[in-house]
């Protein structure tokens, strides 16, 4: 692949990881147990509150270990146009997750975990790191937020 484009300004990837946040509907959600086993699967999510919304059973493998080690690594792209944001996993009871966050992964999805008959949890995922690239000269200046604080 020859590479045609100059690199985006932080500036405009920033903007473009802020309309994809908007636009796509899953994101692979990275976590681990307590014995190191690596677990990854695409959840729905949706970005609202400046922290990403999932949802999903709390029995699952990813359920437990976001509630136990309350960290996940997501990605959304392919190995060419890649986000990947390291985050802090708070969990939230259906009867506790706040009205608007739901009412947003609502209407995002058409899905309303609260009122599934298997009972399910939402996840904030609040960003602690992000990078974005598209492509090897993008490399540089990936990092678009560092310990919770936005560069750019």
């Amino acid at each position: 692949m020859k590479i045609t484009e100059p690199p985006r300004s932080p500036a405009r990837r920033k903007r473009d990881l802020l309309a994809r946040l908007e636009s796509e509907w899953d994101i692979w959600v990275a976590s681990t147990g307590a014995e190191g086993l690596p677990c990854l699967v695409p959840l729905w999510f949706v970005w609202h509150g400046e922290a990403l919304w999932l949802s999903t059973r709390p029995t699952t493998p990813t359920g437990r270990n976001l509630r136990d080690r309350r960290r996940a690594r997501l990605a959304l792209g392919d190995t060419q146009d890649v986000v990947i944001v390291d985050g802090d996993a708070e969990m939230y009871g259906a009867d506790e997750v706040p009205g608007s966050a739901a009412e947003a992964f609502l209407t995002k999805t058409g899905w309303d975990p609260r009122a599934d008959s298997a009972p399910y949890v939402y996840f904030r995922v609040r960003p602690r790191a992000v990078q974005v690239r598209n492509g090897e000269h993008e490399m540089t200046g990936r990092h678009l937020m560092r310990n919770g604080v936005w560069l750019v």
